[in-house]
């Protein structure tokens, strides 16, 4: 819709997870680096939380592409209670056969392909996106798999990805064991103000543009408006350019930004942004 009109190859502010736009702020830097670091010390589990929109799902599928050849890599995502156990979401995860069959059995299969891989000079890493669904009961599944190893060597690593309510889960006193076999672990945060900027203006570059779309201060009162949390600030920033092409304007200053949140905030739409003071009314070009 508005590329053309911003010079722009691609859109830069959709909200699924694309590593190609990837922003490293400290915080994801630091994310990042201690989920590598988890892997290459080969941490029995490592805990990785944000919140929703921080960006963990983007890490994880840049994670996901430079992880090394010998590791077998099963993912999950959106596991809830009553949906199937622990293991069935593992074993189909790991491309194994998850039949209707009784549990000891199936753990067999589990612990037998595990120490397969061991055999074949591969580790298996199982990775949980969307943690905090686990139950306290799958959680405990979670670290009985831990404890399949081979001497000194870790057979099966866990890499669990949530939301803050995952972290809030594992202080429960009745996960204090789990809660031990964490070898590493971040949680992170929103951007602060200067990232924000410098998150705008990266997302923008990538997607082709040779000129600042965003001022200063708009950039300073995006923060203001979505916290930080790179998600709000793809779908503010991507409505405002559809406002700004609607109106013509090369540059999404101030005034556009405020008269499209006040707008908003009369049709009661996008109550996840903050509010700010509203400004002056735009006049459509007459060009």
């Amino acid at each position: 819709m508005y590329e053309e009109f911003y010079g722009l190859t691609e859109r830069p502010f959709l909200t699924v997870p694309d590593p190609e736009f990837l922003y490293w702020s400290d915080n994801h830097l630091m994310a990042f680096t201690m989920l590598r670091y988890g892997i290459m010390t080969r941490a029995p589990i490592t805990v990785v939380t944000g919140e929703i929109g921080a960006g963990k799902t983007t890490l994880l599928r840049h994670l996901l592409s430079e992880l090394p050849e010998e590791l077998t890599v099963g993912l999950i995502s959106n596991m809830q209670e009553g949906r199937g156990d622990v293991l069935h979401w593992a074993m189909m995860a790991l491309d194994q056969a998850f039949d209707d069959e009784p549990y000891v059995k199936m753990f067999r299969r589990f612990q037998d392909h595990l120490i397969d891989c061991y055999a074949r000079g591969r580790r298996v890493l199982l990775i949980v996106d969307e943690a905090q669904e686990l139950s306290v009961k799958a959680l405990e599944e979670l670290r009985m798999f831990s404890n399949i190893n081979a001497d000194k060597d870790e057979l099966l690593q866990i890499i669990l990805v949530g939301q803050p309510q995952l972290r809030e889960k594992l202080d429960r006193p009745e996960l204090v064991q789990f809660a031990q076999r964490i070898s590493s672990d971040f949680h992170l945060g929103p951007l602060c103000q200067e990232e924000v900027a410098q998150y705008i203006h990266h997302r923008l570059a990538v997607a082709g543009a040779t000129w600042k779309v965003f001022s200063d201060r708009t950039c300073e009162l995006i923060h203001e408006a979505t916290g930080g949390v790179p998600r709000l600030v793809n779908i503010l920033c991507q409505l405002c350019m559809v406002y700004g092409f609607s109106y013509e304007r090369k540059v999404i200053d101030e005034e556009l930004l405020r008269q499209f949140l006040d707008g908003a905030k009369r049709h009661g739409i996008y109550k996840h942004f903050s509010p700010i003071d509203t400004g002056p009314k735009l006049v459509r070009s007459q060009a």
